[in-house]
């Protein structure tokens, strides 16, 4: 395993509501965002979408680098993503909280780590329903560090950004 993904295993979360995103008792306080696409119709693109969100797929075509200890599919499995080129790359350390890779409704959740900008969890969900296949995405955060509080809006701008192309990454896959 890599020295910086092995460094963030026992690694603590930065926020107390650890897997809230899984009962949906979302803390108080915080910013939350709900996403909701179909990508897709029919079991083919159930599978290519679960598959894709479970290989990191929604993080890389954010423009993520992404370096992980295992799939998504792993509670337990660090990621550590980075954005923008090295060594000025904005580090983005998580770890995967749950996951549900049976039924009708697979994904997970990671939540962040020491050094991570924001403070919070966010799920990745494909589901069926009916013959529609949903990419849904919950997270709440707060910002972290004082670049992320001194950026405010433009931070909450940039995050909205990812989870669009999050799922425009999953409708891809779906097809």
């Amino acid at each position: 395993m890599h020295p910086d993904l092995a460094a963030l295993t026992d690694a603590p979360f930065t926020y107390a509501e650890v897997g809230a995103t899984r009962t949906g008792d979302l803390p108080a306080g915080v910013h939350v965002v709900r996403r909701r696409a179909v990508v897709g119709q029919g079991d083919a693109a159930f599978a290519r979408a679960v598959a894709a969100v479970f290989d990191w797929a929604p993080q890389r075509h954010a423009g993520l680098r992404v370096r992980a200890s295992g799939p998504a599919s792993e509670p337990g499995a660090v990621v550590l993503m980075t954005a923008g080129r090295p060594p000025l790359g904005l580090r983005i350390p998580c770890r995967v909280v749950w996951s549900v890779t049976e039924g009708d409704r697979q994904g997970y959740a990671y939540g962040t780590m020491p050094g991570h900008p924001e403070s919070g969890e966010e799920s990745f969900v494909v589901r069926r329903d009916g013959a529609d296949v949903v990419f849904e995405m919950v997270a709440f955060s707060r910002l972290a560090t004082r670049a992320a509080r001194l950026g405010g809006p433009v931070s909450r701008v940039l995050q909205s950004i990812a989870l669009t192309r999050y799922t425009g990454a999953v409708r891809r896959a779906a097809r």
